[in-house]
């Protein structure tokens, strides 16, 4: 029997199933991230979808009150934030998108690990294949990416190119040319601070709630104290991380909404 080295587990559950693209190795798709995301992010639009087409004006079920209770929550978010138009034409549905999309990615991260790789391997051949998105900084950083692109787009909608521009160079210091450059290093400064640590902030806690149920699983390995003390610490960790990945969907929806709201504002 093959002598267990922590390492090699670790860097096992830690390895992407990764394809090149094309043949020069510089571009790569993570395919289990790609996968796994498209997966829970139909499955989450569509069970909303099924509930919402069976909805009910009386009482309604458990299904149907959950769902409620969602769209009600941030809409209530929203409107806090946004004071720029109609929010409930993209804003707020968007906000309901980026939340349950990361929500369900982030929950990924339950599935027992060790269960989840030997079905992989075993049924689906894949030896190489994570299952939680936004513990893969590619995730993340498109999704912060999208966010970008959607502030800029409605930045120059609210203030058209050239006021977007004139912005850029005139502001936060004044008109003055001698001030354009510092004008323009500080707001080249602002949008890039902006998709990295929208990204960053998401992918550092996923990854290292990923790490911590690894050790703790490294942990079992060592006797009979070892695996009752990692199933005791195990499971307050899972508690603990119901929290991580609500909260972590939930700054991210906030940062969304925030970023995009910031867009229409003119200085």
């Amino acid at each position: 029997m093959k002598d267990f080295n922590a390492t090699d587990y670790i860097q096992h559950h830690l390895t992407f199933f990764t394809k090149p693209v094309g043949e020069s190795g510089f571009w790569a798709l993570k395919v289990d991230s790609l996968v796994t995301a498209v997966i829970v992010g139909a499955l989450g639009m569509g069970l909303v979808w099924w509930v919402v087409r069976r909805a009910v004006s009386g009482v309604p079920n458990r299904r149907q009150a959950f769902v409620e209770l969602a769209f009600e929550f941030v809409d209530d978010q929203v409107k806090g934030i946004f004071h720029h138009g109609d929010r409930s034409r993209f804003i707020a549905p968007a906000a309901l998108t980026v939340f349950l999309w990361v929500l369900l990615m982030n929950a990924m991260d339950f599935l027992p690990v060790d269960i989840m790789a030997w079905v992989l391997e075993n049924v689906f051949h894949l030896h190489a294949f994570r299952l939680v998105p936004t513990a893969d900084i590619n995730t993340t950083f498109a999704l912060a990416l999208s966010v970008w692109l959607l502030m800029i787009w409605f930045s120059i909608a609210a203030k058209g190119l050239f006021g977007w521009i004139h912005e850029l160079f005139c502001a936060p210091f004044g008109s003055n040319p001698l001030l354009w450059i510092f004008n323009l290093m500080f707001n080249f400064i602002e949008y890039v601070s902006k998709p990295l640590s929208h990204s960053l902030r998401l992918f550092g806690n996923m990854y290292a709630g990923e790490i911590i149920f690894l050790l703790l699983w490294l942990l079992a390995a060592t006797g009979v104290f070892g695996t009752f003390l990692a199933v005791v610490l195990g499971l307050g960790w899972a508690i603990f991380h119901i929290l991580i990945v609500v909260l972590q969907a939930y700054i991210f929806m906030m940062l969304t909404v925030v970023y995009i709201s910031m867009a229409h504002e003119h200085h």
